[in-house]
């Protein structure tokens, strides 16, 4: 995942939307996006989402470059449950390795409301190197410390086309935002052809300048992530199996 300073109350109350083009650099990432509401929503009927499936049992298998060094990731979604905010909520795994060995290993915590909404409520990550844990940096619960939730992934995206909102917030810390760019696109990967893919730009103002592309296939999940600007990045999907 990614990364102001702004007061949580003066975002909650002005829920400032932001307009914004096909470009990184129509989007003013200088002004906070929207803090979606979590108090709004209500959660229990599991309801799946399209472009990020949550049953237990799914898998995904990454491969790629992020700066030169090449990366495996392997992403599974747990049997097990997590309380967060009195909301249950799914735990998937997520494990970055690189050559010499694992470098990440993380438990994210999501949690589909009743509308179908993807709520993102914290992570439990450790930085690894040479097979010790190095950091917990990453780690954040919403509920703890000021953290709020944010939406991964919106039921009806293209409703929220010209929006730009927090998919994490945890001053300082977790940052996260992130913004609908289009819908249509036909994307080939390793592990297929995909058409009427959702196209999201993400980025965190926590590190300026670096703005990543992800592409979602209907039915699948997350299918490609790429820098767009500030670096250079290509992860693709290489196979996945998906539980009903």
């Amino acid at each position: 995942m990614l990364r102001r300073t702004l007061l949580l109350t003066i975002m909650l109350a002005l829920l400032v939307v932001v307009s914004c083009g096909d470009s990184a650099s129509e989007t003013d990432t200088t002004v906070a996006g929207t803090l979606p509401a979590v108090g709004s929503a209500t959660f229990g009927a599991d309801i799946g989402n399209d472009f990020w499936p949550l049953a237990p049992g799914s898998s995904w298998v990454y491969e790629g470059e992020d700066e030169g060094e090449f990366e495996h990731i392997d992403v599974t979604v747990e049997d097990d449950r997590r309380e967060v905010m009195g909301i249950s909520a799914v735990v998937v795994r997520d494990v970055v390795t690189l050559a010499d060995g694992v470098i990440e290993d993380t438990f994210d915590w999501y949690a589909p409301d009743d509308g179908g909404n993807v709520w993102y409520l914290g992570e439990d990550s450790k930085e690894i190197e040479n097979g010790e844990v190095i950091s917990t940096e990453g780690s954040w619960e919403s509920g703890v410390d000021g953290a709020e939730p944010g939406v991964l992934m919106w039921s009806d995206p293209m409703a929220h086309m010209g929006e730009v909102y927090y998919q994490e917030f945890y001053e300082g810390h977790a940052e996260d935002q992130a913004e609908v760019v289009r819908q249509g696109d036909t994307v080939t990967v390793k592990a297929g052809t995909f058409d009427n893919v959702l196209v999201t730009r993400e980025w965190d103002p926590l590190e300026p300048g670096v703005f990543e592309l992800k592409y979602y296939a209907p039915g699948v999940g997350l299918i490609l992530e790429e820098i767009e600007e500030g670096g250079e990045a290509r992860i693709e999907l290489i196979s996945y199996n998906l539980s009903r």
